[in-house]
């Protein structure tokens, strides 16, 4: 009986191992499969997931990217010398980042694998998806740049650019037609291509091209117009970056050309108050029957020249006489006009009359400070010419000409006061010298006695 139980009890060991065994390759073919299908799952999500990553290398800081084209140097090398000075760069982003692929493969069909998500060179109509992966994404955004916008890529679609790349056409710009690709800057950095000092020049590359044009027939003049219009001149000339440049009005992402109906909003985005008075104008509503662009008709669109009185009028160079000759149009422009060059030439004189009085050591301070009254009255009619109403412009004059006759009146009365204290500096010296004068003779006539 015991050689029984030992045999059953060796038996029985012999079952368990087996079974234990057998468990136990179950559990690890369990785990490489689940482990398999993970790495699948990883390689087939590829650019997106390096896309979302805020750097592509691993901790050892490997990149293969870097490494091969410098190591081929000349073309293959100069995205990695741009990238020096690149936003995404300089805040931690790699090739992978943008191209995908895995960057530490020393196997180019590795390293370049399009199952890893690997893209080269996207295409024209790929492009503005290929950044949005990143810029569409508010969760990728807010660890970068917070008060960075994620519309871009949705504007971009709704632009004239935009539909036509849609079309297939491989022309109209793309994101790096604009911001560049390796290199690219932040917006505020001078050097940027859409730096405001810079729009003009960027936009001008295809639009100022007149064969690269020709097949959309538009003009190719913009940016030689816009160059003399006061805009520029105020943006290029004087540094103001407040001054408007081509995306001000078109638009950036969402470039598109504004129609006649838009264009008063799109200037009364900056002259709210013209736009304003333009909407309650008697031209308003004969504009727009006539499909007519309010601002344009006057002012040019690209070549928006410095406002002067001669274009108010019935003159060669008044605007107002290309649809006004002999109407009632005309004689109220002329009549605008002629108010407005009164009270100019009252300012101008009575200016140059407390100047005078100034120089004369006379105390108008007063008169010269509310003589800037005067000025503003001015320069408030020249903005209520866009209501086109002769007796609104009046008012406006008159108020500037009773300011202008105080001040006038106050510099004569100073220049009288001038007048008489130097007549009675001349009466006083002559007295003194008469007074010398007997004086000195009075001696004399004591030395002779």
């Amino acid at each position: 009986m015991a050689k029984e139980d030992t045999s059953e009890f060796q038996a029985n060991q012999k079952i368990h191992r087996t079974v234990k065994l057998v468990v136990t390759l179950a559990l690890l073919l369990l785990f490489f499969v689940v482990g398999s299908k993970a790495q699948k799952d990883a390689a087939r999500a590829g650019g997106e997931t390096s896309s979302a990553s805020p750097t592509a290398n691993p901790s050892s800081g490997k990149n293969s990217c870097l490494e091969c084209h410098q190591a081929m140097g000349d073309q293959l090398a100069a995205p990695i010398a741009a990238m020096a000075e690149d936003i995404h760069g300089k805040r931690g982003l790699s090739c992978a980042n943008c191209h995908g692929g895995d960057p530490t493969a020393d196997d180019p069909t590795q390293a370049m694998n399009p199952g890893k998500g690997f893209v080269a060179r996207p295409k024209p109509a790929e492009v503005a998806r290929f950044c949005g992966k990143c810029h569409s994404n508010a969760e990728t955004m807010k660890r970068f740049n917070p008060a960075q916008r994620i519309d871009q890529e949705s504007e971009y679609s709704s632009s004239v650019h935009g539909k036509r790349i849609k079309q297939g056409d491989t022309k109209p710009a793309t994101c790096i037609s604009c911001h560049g690709h390796h290199g690219i800057r932040a917006v505020s950095d001078p050097q940027a291509p859409v730096y405001p000092l810079n729009v003009a020049q960027t936009c001008g590359g295809c639009h100022a091209n007149t064969d690269y044009m020709r097949a959309y027939g538009i003009p190719t003049d913009q940016l030689q117009k816009y160059s003399q219009s006061v805009h520029a001149n105020a943006l290029l000339k004087k540094r103001d970056l407040s001054a408007p440049t081509c995306n001000d009005c078109h638009g950036n992402h969402g470039a598109t050309p504004p129609g006649v109906g838009s264009v008063s909003n799109v200037c009364g985005t900056c002259h709210a108050r013209q736009a304003e008075l333009f909407e309650k104008s008697p031209h308003q509503a004969p504009f727009a029957a006539a499909a007519m662009a309010g601002c344009v008709v006057c002012h040019n669109n690209h070549q928006i020249l410095l406002p002067s009185d001669e274009m108010l009028g019935s003159g060669a160079t008044a605007v107002c006489s290309t649809c006004h000759t002999e109407d009632a149009g005309a004689q109220g422009a002329q009549k605008m006009r002629g108010l407005i060059e009164e009270l100019n030439h009252h300012i101008h004189q009575t200016e140059g009359l407390l100047t005078q009085a100034s120089i004369a050591g006379m105390e108008v301070s007063r008169p010269i400070f509310e003589l800037k009254e005067a000025r503003d009255k001015l320069i408030n009619a020249r903005v209520i010419v866009h209501n086109f109403s002769p007796n609104a412009i009046e008012t406006a004059i008159n108020q500037g000409l009773e300011i202008t006759g105080k001040a006038h009146q106050a510099g004569q009365e100073a220049l009288n006061e001038m007048q008489f204290r130097r007549k009675g500096l001349a009466t006083s010296l002559l007295v003194i010298l008469l007074a010398i004068a007997a004086i000195y003779l009075k001696i004399r006539q004591l030395e002779r006695h």
